[in-house]
């Protein structure tokens, strides 16, 4: 069975654990008397249990089937309906992970549906039952009591955000390009934790809205008080979390095209200084061909060549390939290219 604990409670003492949820449902006689069936991955047969047994608006039930990405909260008829994402953040993958969780409140019932391990129920209801007074103020209580739970479990995250946030940055200044796979998960788990916390203001709202409608317990007014206090320092948090994250982001965007930029300079002058030396060959080449050219002229194998037969004709020679040489050489130097 999918039922966690069966309990029934009058005056927030418990008196009765029924073995079936209808049974339960049996004994809501009293004003005083409340009855919390706690579901851990129930099927739909044992929630239809639970709708039939306390009355629940089929409407509810068919929020419960839906997925929700948000947390929030509805009235119908006399049923509160809320859903919230819980959440805890795994220190073995340095990851957030998170889980919907769903109650069912109305007059003197409180049905919770779990499909993970959170929040700790099993803490809210011994809390609960070592605080009479309290339980016995009804099933508000027992909601205030979750969503209490719900952000006392969103602080261990906050710190472990805040832990690869700080990674990051000592990865950032130590120039490991290799950290953009950290800055986009992490981005990616507060966006999904704004999610969770910022729905929170506005379901804290509307129930601090409903107390003369829905006749809420005075003493349970400053309760909605604490958790709206605590919701805004949650949300106030994961909003500066969002802003350091996306500064990395930007911090990470600069680096790397400052380290593009000097690529792309570091390319520009690799360029220029090939550039220059094939200048330089290209001159020196010039420069050679001059003598080569006439050298190789005075070379040929014809009877009839000027100067061949000339006393001077080496020395013209020698003397014409150094003038070519040197007006080819200052040509070159004119332009900057030896």
């Amino acid at each position: 069975m999918a039922i966690r604990k069966n309990a029934v409670y009058r005056a927030g003492v418990e008196f009765a654990t029924p073995s079936t949820i209808e049974e339960s449902g049996t004994l809501l006689g009293d004003d005083d008397v409340l009855a919390w069936v706690g579901l851990d991955s129930p099927t739909d047969s044992e929630i239809e249990s639970a709708v039939a047994a306390f009355a629940i608006d089929d409407r509810a039930l068919e929020e419960s089937r839906n997925p929700h990405y948000r947390s929030k909260t509805k009235r119908y008829g006399s049923t509160l309906f809320t859903s919230l994402l819980a959440a805890r953040y795994d220190e073995q993958t340095d990851e957030v992970i998170f889980g919907e969780f769903h109650l069912f409140t109305g007059t003197n019932y409180v049905v919770t549906i779990r499909h993970d391990e959170m929040p700790d129920l099993v803490r809210v209801r011994r809390v609960l039952e070592r605080n009479p007074e309290e339980l016995g103020l009804g099933p508000e209580a027992v909601l205030y009591a979750v969503l209490r739970q719900v952000m006392d479990e969103f602080i261990p995250i906050l710190a472990g955000l805040l832990e690869d946030i700080d990674q990051i940055e000592d990865r950032l200044f130590a120039e490991d390009m290799g950290v953009s796979r950290k800055i986009f998960t992490t981005s990616r788990e507060v966006i999904a934790f704004q999610r969770a916390t910022h729905p929170l203001a506005l379901i804290l709202d509307r129930l601090a809205a409903g107390y003369e409608k829905f006749s809420i317990n005075p003493e349970l007014r400053s309760e909605i008080d604490e958790l709206q206090g605590q919701a805004s320092r949650v949300i106030e948090q994961v909003d500066g979390l969002r802003f350091v994250i996306h500064s990395a982001m930007d911090v990470y965007a600069t680096m790397n095209s400052q380290r593009q930029n000097q690529e792309m300079r570091d390319l520009a002058q690799d360029g220029y200084s090939q550039n220059e030396e094939v200048k330089r060959i290209s001159a020196w080449a010039a420069i050679l061909f001059a003598p080569t050219l006439i050298a190789s002229i005075f070379g040929m194998n014809f009877v009839r060549i000027p100067l061949l037969d000339s006393r001077w004709g080496f020395e013209y020679s020698l003397a014409m390939m150094a003038a070519s040489s040197l007006a080819i050489w200052a040509s070159f130097k004119r332009k900057h290219w030896l």
